[in-house]
């Protein structure tokens, strides 16, 4: 009997990540931002295609199984790269990306199950002139994006995943094996990846980066971060140092909140009671039952936030992420 499954990372830019000087192109339209991912992923071969991403790690992999014993195994997936398109005036360049080779690891098979490790990544054929960290102190090329993932398949049928590592940026979204998103790495660091991720810092040097991962947030969450990120209705970020308090249990306020990276701890009464990852809207349950906030929001990681007039979120959408968060207080 043959079993396949699959994990599938997609890498893309979020709006406002990039900083400095390297910002200008976003800037001035010459080149863009992503639109978040789907929520399930239809075909990933035409969100290549629309330049929808920056880069994928598909994993795909396969065990026989014959009388609960592994005889075979192997790899079936690839990398994908996206197309690197840019505004030049009124015409439209197509840049291509430079793909890395795709590195596999040899399948490890134990007493029911093969695990699978696979990295992909490349860079944009774009030219990014820039001093870096450590030797040779200049870059010539761009910086290299990449995701690491690891897939366990069980002679059982079941199947569990991993991001074990990627790059600093852009952001990583993790599918599971029906192409629904299930995870995202938590915090993004484009001075860190701009200056440092190249050559010998990368998995195809001497190096890999561990993946902070958090949780997805709600579908509801999801379509409410990208109304306020489209309509610009959020202010400017605010950044927030581990340890920073962005509101107090029992504060009064009528502010909302998109995290838009990093992750925040809410606790209650003291007690960590949940992680949040980007993408949360936070503050609801105050606009929506009286004006107290019901937790205290601390910052784990280095992060941003964005604040957003209660006026701007329909009434009945509060309402909904609400009444989800108190069924998960219960």
């Amino acid at each position: 009997m043959r079993i396949e499954s699959s994990v599938t990372a997609v890498s893309w830019i979020p709006s406002e990540a990039v900083e400095g000087l390297p910002k200008i192109p976003f800037t001035l339209g010459v080149a863009h931002y992503d639109d978040p991912p789907p929520d399930v992923i239809d075909d990933l071969d035409a969100l290549r295609e629309a330049d929808a991403f920056r880069e994928a790690n598909e994993l795909r992999a396969f065990i026989e199984v014959e009388d609960g014993k592994i005889t075979d195994c192997g790899h079936l997936g690839r990398g994908h790269l996206g197309v690197t398109r840019m505004k030049l005036g009124p015409r439209e360049l197509s840049v291509a990306a430079v793909a890395l080779p795709t590195i596999q690891g040899e399948p490890e098979v134990g007493d029911g199950w093969a695990r699978f490790t696979q990295t992909a990544g490349g860079r944009t054929g774009m030219p990014a002139p820039r001093r870096v960290r450590g030797k040779p102190f200049f870059q010539i090329n761009s910086a290299i994006a990449w995701t690491t993932l690891a897939l366990t398949i069980k002679v059982d049928g079941s199947s569990d995943h991993e991001l074990i590592g990627a790059s600093p940026f852009p952001r990583h979204w993790v599918y599971d094996d029906e192409r629904k998103l299930v995870q995202k790495s938590g915090m993004i660091d484009f001075d860190q990846w701009y200056r440092e991720s190249f050559g010998k810092n990368t998995p195809w040097g001497d190096e890999d980066s561990s993946a902070f991962v958090t949780e997805v947030e709600s579908a509801l969450e999801r379509e409410l971060a990208r109304s306020v990120m489209r309509e610009g209705a959020a202010s400017k970020p605010t950044r927030l140092d581990v340890d920073d308090t962005l509101v107090e249990q029992g504060d009064s306020g009528n502010e909302l909140y998109l995290l838009i990276d990093g992750v925040l701890a809410a606790e209650v009464d003291g007690e960590t009671v949940a992680e949040i990852g980007p993408g949360a809207i936070l503050g609801e349950r105050a606009v929506v039952e009286g004006g107290k906030r019901t937790a205290t929001l601390r910052a784990v990681t280095p992060a941003k936030v964005v604040s957003v007039p209660a006026d701007q979120v329909e009434p009945a959408a509060l309402e909904e992420l609400a009444g989800a968060r108190r069924r998960e207080d219960l």
